[in-house]
């Protein structure tokens, strides 16, 4: 066996040729940190192992330590189509391509060109959402939770929101919407009861009330004896009261999905149309653009928000708003939305041609493995329509001597990332998730037997 005398040094290493890949692909540092730690962890071990004294022995586990800290492409067959963890909604290569030339080279991010001095950033992708919506004015910011928190600071700071008990949810990453609304400086007030919650629960407090907010439960439903106070009411209400009314939709969509045959979701038209003042929602979930958040609304309210300082440190990047208008412009034609939405392709490919896909996948599975495709459903996912699925198709892989758990492990060590889904023992790739096909074909083709 070798000793603690016979490791390299690690500037030998370095300059090894074996290890030239790896230093052009992570950086010198990177893999300096990464031979330092594996000898270190060797000396306080007192243990060499025999891979340890020559460069080319420290190219896997420096390869495998490195590629688990980048980002990196994966399939999501995991049946949830809009997924927090892998990145939410996707953006075509057309759509990328046409807005690669305003993040590669100067653009009018803030600058007015008719009038030749500094302009407002989101005045270009404020006009389209406008035409859009129907709304007065709009602004975006980085993502949804920002949005109502700017609003919620703009007009209640250091006041009370009543809130319906049935809408305080939590979100991703174990956010709830009253330690939010505290960070944001207001009071919750709790109105109503989990499942029921009426119009007179919201009047019996207005004279305490600085804006009243409705939340759509984007994560779950309740069914029953259940009793919500709608959008009109609520704008009724806030109207008598002369004070402001928000709806926070949270997956928003500016379609009626029911079009394709996909459940309904509320949109923010429908909402403003009810007499709401401001409505928020998200850019990277059921409208199938990029992470941002977006405020529209009464002109009046919005001016407003936007002089709230805290709008500077939430406001979005060039990137964001360039993505953002480029999707947006795809709704000015809604009829040809799903043959240039990844989200709608995906949400409205047909059985027939998941079969297609599943089928393909079959036959090129190696010896020891079985696969069978079998009916499933998807869900939208990401807080959008928890109770509604979609009927979908899915792969079940299976192994004689590998347990489904093993299966997901082995799929997720593959060149590119099979993500699937253990349920009944099994593993599941649903297939909605099967794009590029050829890619895929190529990695199951040559799962280790």
């Amino acid at each position: 066996m070798p000793e603690l005398r016979d490791l390299p040094a690690v500037d030998l290493l370095l300059k090894a040729r074996e290890m030239t890949d790896l230093v052009g692909t992570h950086g010198i540092q990177a893999v300096r940190n990464e031979i330092r730690a594996l000898q270190s962890s060797m000396r306080a071990e007192r243990s060499v192992p025999t891979w340890a004294i020559d460069a080319a022995g420290y190219v896997e586990p420096i390869t495998a330590n490195l590629s688990s800290h980048a980002y990196t492409p994966v399939f999501n067959m995991t049946g949830t189509v809009i997924h927090t963890n892998l990145g939410r909604a996707l953006l075509s290569e057309h759509l990328w391509q046409a807005v690669q030339p305003l993040v590669t080279r100067p653009m009018n991010l803030e600058y007015n060109l008719a009038q030749g001095r500094r302009g407002d950033r989101d005045a270009i992708v404020e006009a389209r959402i406008c035409r859009l919506t129907g709304c007065e004015a709009a602004t975006i910011v980085n993502n949804n939770a920002a949005a109502l928190m700017l609003c919620l600071n703009t007009f209640a700071q250091g006041r009370k929101v009543p809130v319906s008990r049935g809408e305080l949810i939590e979100i991703g990453g174990s956010f709830r919407l009253p330690e939010l609304m505290a960070r944001s400086g207001c009071e919750l007030l709790e109105v109503g009861t989990t499942n029921r919650t009426h119009s007179k629960d919201f009047a019996e407090v207005l004279d305490q009330a600085a804006m009243l907010l409705k939340v759509h439960p984007s994560n779950f439903y309740i069914s029953g004896f259940a009793q919500e106070v709608e959008a009109a009411e609520l704008a009724e209400l806030a109207q008598q009261a002369g004070i402001p009314s928000c709806v926070d939709l949270g997956s928003g969509t500016l379609v009626d999905l029911t079009r394709w045959g996909l459940p309904a979701e509320p949109t923010p038209q429908s909402v403003l149309k009810d007499g709401i003042d401001l409505v928020t929602f998200s850019g990277d979930k059921l409208l199938g653009a990029v992470q941002a958040g977006i405020i529209a609304g009464k002109k009046s309210l919005v001016d407003q928000i936007k002089k709230n300082p805290m709008k500077r440190a939430m406001r979005a990047d060039k990137i964001t708003l360039a993505v953002l208008d480029a999707t947006l412009r795809l709704y000015e034609k809604p009829e040809e939305l799903p043959h240039h939405l990844p989200l709608l392709k995906t949400l409205t490919v047909s059985l027939d041609e998941l079969r297609e896909r599943g089928e393909a996948l079959v036959q090129i599975i190696p010896p020891g493995w079985h696969a069978e495709l079998k009916n499933s459903s998807a869900q939208i996912g990401s807080g959008a329509l928890p109770d509604k699925t979609i009927k979908s198709l899915s792969l079940i892989l299976s192994h004689a001597d590998l347990s489904a758990e093993q299966i997901a492990d082995t799929l997720r060590g593959l060149p590119t990332p099979v993500i699937c889904r253990v349920a009944e023992g099994k593993a599941w790739l649903d297939l909605r998730g099967a794009l590029p096909l050829d890619e895929l074909v190529k990695l199951l083709k040559n799962l280790p037997a």
